[in-house]
Formats: C-alpha cells, sequence, structure tokens
C-alpha cells in the first residue's frame, strides 16, 4: 500500500497525518504552537518553532511506522494561508516572527491606499478586498520599520514567502523557493487572471518581485526532501494548497455550484465558480481553488474572522470553560439563548461588512443570563455568520448551492451542526475526515505522483459523510435571525 505524508500548519498547530493511496488515514500526530500578541491587535508566530515542530511531527509519525517507510511516496503540505515568513537565503531562519492573517498592524497602510485610489486596482487584479487580512500592507510595513529587514531584502539576502514556500525552502535545505497558486494569490501581490505576481501591486507596496517565491501548479513537484534527516531516504514534495482550498479539494467540490466551509479560528466558505475569473464588488473575494495542468478554477469565497477562535476566547480570556468540549452539553442545558447575542468582532467584521474596525460585544444579558447562554450565543455567532456569508454568495454569483459540505474540528459539536443546518435552512454534509485540509492537498499529491490520474479517480475513493437537515420551525428561524442582525446592527 502506497503512503503519503500530509505536512498541515495550522493557525494553532502543526500536524503531521500519514494517509493511504486511497485517502484513509493512518496515523496522525499533532503540536501546537504559541500565539503571541505584541500589542492590542497584532498576532505572530514564531516561525522557528513552527520549523522544529513541523521535524517534531515528522519524527514522531515515522517513528511509529518505521517498517512502512519504504512505501512512503511523497509529502504534501497544506497551510495557513496569508501568514507570511521574512527569511535569511542563506540559512532558511526567520528575522522576524511569522505575522499572522489575524494581525491588524497593516491598517494604516490600507488607508493610506484607499485614499490615493488605489483601491480599484488591487481587487481588480487580486480580486481581493484592500484589508490587512492579507499580507501585503503588513509586509510593507515590516519593511518600513525594521531598516534592517529591508535591506536584506533590497539586497536578495532575504526572501519572503508564506508559510508554505518557507517550509519548503527548509525542507530541500534551500533548493527549492516556491509556493502554489492558492497561496500566492492571497497576498495582495498577485494577478488572478493572468496567474503571474503583478509588478505594479509589487511597486505599490514596496515589496521586491525577485523576493518572492516562484509559482507552480498545486499537484507540481516542489523537490524532496528527507526532513532534516528525519526520513530515512528523500521522497518527493509533491502537492501543495492552501488549508481552505484544500479542504474544497477534499470535499471534492469539483463542479461549479458546489460548496463547503471549514470551521477552524475563522471559517472560510468557498463556492465553486468554475473557470471564469469574475471579479465581484460586494462582500465576497475571489479564490482561485486550485491550478491543475496550467487550467484555474475560481471559487467565491466568503471570509469570516473568529468562529472556533471564540471558543477559544471563552476557555482562555474570560475561562467560562476548561475544556472547548463542555460547549456542547452546556449549550444544552438551556431551552435557547435567553436572548443573548455575541458578536465576535476580535479582529474586526469581515464577509460580509468589512468593518475592520468593529469590535467584539454580548447583546441582551439580563440578571437573568447563565455562563451556559454566553456559550450557547458563542457557539450560535458561529452559524448565523455562515448564513450571513451564504446569502452573499449567493446574490452575488446567482448560484444556490442546494448542500453545504463541512469539515473542521468542530463538526463534531451535533448541537452547532445541526443549528447551522437549521439556520442556513439546507443540508449540511459533514465528512468523517477531520483533516480534510491535509487531505486536499495529499490528494492533489496523489495526482501529481500519478498515484490516481483524474478528479474522476479521486471522486470514486470511499467516504463516510453524515447529514444534518433542517428541522426547526421557519418562523423561529426567522426571530433567531431577526435577534442576530439587530446586535450586528448595533455593534456596527
Amino acid at each position: 500500500m502506497t503512503l503519503i505524508l500530509g505536512i498541515d500548519q495550522s493557525t494553532s498547530a502543526t500536524k503531521a497525518v500519514l494517509f493511504d493511496q486511497n485517502g484513509r488515514i493512518v496515523d496522525k500526530v499533532s503540536r501546537e504552537h504559541r500565539q503571541i500578541y505584541p500589542q492590542s491587535g497584532w498576532v505572530e508566530h514564531d516561525a522557528e518553532e513552527i520549523w522544529q515542530n513541523v521535524l517534531a511531527v515528522i519524527a514522531e509519525l515515522t517513528t511509529r511506522h518505521q517498517s512502512a517507510l519504504g512505501e512512503l511516496a511523497g509529502l504534501s503540505i497544506t497551510n495557513q494561508r496569508e501568514t507570511f515568513v521574512v527569511f535569511d537565503r542563506q540559512t532558511g531562519k526567520p528575522l522576524h516572527n511569522a505575522i499572522v492573517w489575524q494581525c491588524r498592524r497593516g491598517d494604516g497602510i490600507c488607508k493610506e491606499c484607499t485614499v490615493a485610489g488605489h483601491e480599484p486596482l488591487v481587487q481588480e487584479r487580486t480580486g481581493l478586498k484592500l484589508d490587512t487580512y492579507f499580507p501585503a500592507s503588513k509586509i510593507a510595513w515590516l519593511l518600513r520599520e525594521r531598516a534592517d529587514i529591508a535591506t536584506a531584502v533590497q539586497k536578495g539576502h532575504a526572501l519572503i514567502g508564506t508559510i508554505d514556500a518557507y517550509l519548503i525552502y527548509r525542507l530541500t535545505s534551500g533548493q527549492v523557493f516556491a509556493t502554489d497558486h492558492t497561496n500566492a494569490s492571497r497576498t495582495l501581490l498577485y494577478d488572478v487572471h493572468k496567474l503571474a505576481w503583478d509588478a505594479e501591486l509589487c511597486e505599490l507596496f514596496g515589496i521586491p518581485h525577485d523576493s518572492l517565491p516562484e509559482v507552480r501548479d498545486c499537484s507540481a513537484k516542489f523537490g524532496e526532501t528527507n526532513a532534516a534527516g528525519n526520513l530515512p531516504q528523500s521522497i518527493l514534495i509533491c502537492g501543495v494548497m492552501g488549508d481552505s482550498q484544500a479542504s474544497l479539494f477534499a470535499q471534492r467540490c469539483y463542479e461549479p455550484g458546489m460548496a463547503k466551509a471549514t470551521f477552524g479560528t475563522g471559517t472560510s466558505v468557498l463556492l465553486n465558480v468554475g473557470q471564469e475569473s469574475k471579479v465581484t464588488n460586494g462582500g465576497s473575494v475571489l479564490a482561485l481553488a486550485w491550478v491543475l495542468n496550467g487550467k484555474p478554477t475560481y471559487a467565491l469565497e466568503g471570509l469570516i474572522n473568529y468562529s472556533s477562535a471564540t471558543l477559544t476566547w471563552l476557555r482562555d480570556q474570560l475561562q467560562l470553560i476548561g475544556d472547548l468540549a463542555e460547549c456542547e452539553p452546556l449549550a444544552t442545558e438551556v431551552e435557547d439563548n435567553g436572548g443573548v447575542y455575541l458578536v465576535p468582532a476580535f479582529a474586526g467584521l469581515s464577509a460580509p461588512h468589512w468593518k475592520p474596525d468593529a469590535q467584539a460585544a454580548i447583546f441582551g444579558m439580563t440578571g437573568h443570563t447563565r455562563k451556559a447562554h454566553v456559550v450557547r450565543a458563542a457557539l450560535e455567532s458561529i452559524s448565523y455568520q455562515l448564513r450571513d456569508v451564504l446569502d452573499m454568495m449567493q446574490q452575488e454569483s446567482g448560484i444556490t448551492p442546494q448542500i453545504l459540505f463541512a469539515d473542521g474540528g468542530p463538526t463534531c459539536n451535533e448541537f452547532l451542526m445541526q443549528f447551522t443546518a437549521d439556520m442556513i435552512e439546507r443540508e449540511l454534509v459533514t465528512t468523517n475526515t477531520p483533516e480534510s485540509s491535509a487531505l486536499g492537498a495529499v490528494s492533489a499529491g496523489l495526482l501529481g505522483l500519478g498515484i490516481h490520474n483524474s478528479l474522476a479517480d479521486l471522486a470514486k475513493l470511499p467516504r463516510e459523510t453524515k447529514t444534518y437537515r433542517p428541522n426547526r420551525d421557519a418562523a423561529e428561524v426567522e426571530r433567531s435571525l431577526a435577534g442576530w442582525h439587530t446586535a450586528v446592527g448595533r455593534l456596527l
């Protein structure tokens, strides 16, 4: 049985997942990394810690499966998108902490660009909003603030890449500096129509074009690695995709009109719109779903900044819970939310509002409000935001997905999944593979390695799903949504 190793470097942790050739998980290992908050609104990760965690999870997983390593055909990578690293060309070591997609330090530069009238150009070329969610403004900020880093970049001594490019560089000992189209397209520096870095955008943000990685297809080969000696032989790196697009691929949303939601730190909703790169002027952004054999597939994306991160906030900041598993039993202790609505604008509000300066709030509390009401309101906020995004995407695309496929850790919360199906008023289908992002990158790798030959082949692989059907009274759904929209309106 052929095996392939998937590395999933997410916002909170790094996983190594061993798959067989049918996409079934053989084993997995995970290791969390620190969340660094230098000041309000800033978020960083230690990129060296992430690299060491990659090596550690590979070492632990391969130690468990020594006898099977001869069957290992390749390594695939999926990653947190928009987070970037500036690193030394000679050593691969980071020159600064990775600046995370949640970080808002580039807001001022985005405002400068907007005032100067550059917003239409950015949106037309990239399909994205001129927002610091995407890294260009934060790269520009770093180059302004750190003259030593700016000099290193200008002289070609330092490189700039998203997490996938950084890991590929280190895994190949500096032999390959490359990314894939899905990650490149999230930077605000890439033309989604021409499938290339855009010189005018690079100049706008003051980022040298030659400091950016080569862009390859999602199923391309990205060099060889022995993971710094943690593998007994070198294997091909093949299959690279940003995490949300990878989960769309894993959910087999190969045809226009198919949609998925990944429940993670934030929630990314992607709707396959085919091969036409049509930029919208609404709250959706245009995404490259994948590029295979030089041919792009596009998607509309609705971005939600805070979904399961809201539950982490309940645990770590408010200490209302000791473990995320407590959320479901607490939420079902009460009949409803008691009129309590939590609007989780901890990093502003993204789609459909795009209000980066919005701040989180809880509305509707009374003397009768219990911890269970607040926890339930936090869970419900995930579903309400998802409904808003689906409505927006339907309006902008003219496409109504009949089924929403879902993945991510929170899909094991049956209360949340049923409430979501009720609020979106359509079937919600979850898969039994929680590691969908890793599976998506591995699926691209299976194509690139020639283990499977087509999307039709991938679609035939076995998988189990669970379907949640809406069963709540329409009037009740309308009342719940009205309460949510009132709370959001008060916040804004």
